[in-house]
């Protein structure tokens, strides 16, 4: 599948003299599950613009405990570091469900962003909108049950993948939601009894979308919503089945 500025609402965000800024510098690249756009405490030298799949953003202590703090897809970039010019961070940046995107230089997006002010606020309200799907993880982690955190994520990564079908593996789903497989075996299960999704090996199948964000209850929206209110974006219209409505971003 090609990468194209289309498949990526940030820079399809961008105006056309803003676009021709950085698209000489900008790079196809495939995004295959486990690859690595950044290492905690080492130097990156691309930020990459997903135009399909899911990279993690794992925090990781200095003893070497992760959890994951946020994902990015097609409507961001990562790392968010690299706009201030911060070329590493204590987070690993690990593509989770394979897909393929656009990167671009540092050394390509520090003229562009310090030229242009048009291109720096629309960049620093994504870090923004960014911030607060990390601030509403923290709060779900400490104020919900697992069986609601998941509904979330789910959701939050089918918002990314524009499909029914999601490849999420139980090592994943563990890492997401910072617990042991065993638990997110019965997560699911519990989920799959209200007949929302169907899970297979290594696939999570969403049934009834419109359910599933019932179930989710506070746990998602919020942060969805922010994003689109700073970008200016409308939501994206899927093609209508039974049970889904259009995802948030």
């Amino acid at each position: 599948m090609t990468a194209n500025r289309s498949s990526n609402r940030l820079l399809n965000g961008l105006s056309d003299q803003d676009y021709d800024l950085i698209s000489t510098g900008l790079e196809e690249v495939d995004l295959p599950q486990g690859f690595h756009l950044a290492t905690a405490g080492q130097s990156f030298n691309h930020v990459y613009f997903p135009c399909n799949g899911i990279a993690s953003v794992i925090a990781v202590s200095p003893k070497g405990r992760r959890a994951e703090a946020g994902m990015v897809g097609r409507e961001g970039f990562t790392p968010i570091g690299g706009l201030v010019k911060a070329s590493e961070g204590p987070f690993d940046i690990v593509i989770q469900v394979a897909g393929h995107g656009l990167r671009l230089k540092l050394t390509a997006l520090h003229g562009p962003v310090d030229s242009s002010p048009a291109l720096r606020h629309l960049l620093l309200r994504y870090l923004v909108a960014f911030n607060h799907q990390v601030a509403f993880t923290a709060l779900s982690n400490a104020a919900h049950t697992i069986d609601v955190r998941l509904a979330r994520w789910i959701l939050m990564s089918q918002d990314r993948m524009q499909s029914s079908k999601i490849a999420l593996t139980h090592d994943y789903l563990s890492l997401m939601l910072a617990v042991r497989r065993p638990s997110v075996t019965i997560a699911l299960h519990m989920l799959e009894g209200q007949r929302l999704i169907r899970s297979e090996r290594a696939l999570v199948v969403v049934r009834d979308r419109s359910g599933l964000e019932d179930y989710a209850g506070d746990a998602y929206g919020a942060p969805e919503r922010e994003y689109r209110r700073l970008m200016d974006i409308e939501p994206v219209k899927t093609i209508p089945r039974v049970g889904a409505v259009a995802p948030l971003i």
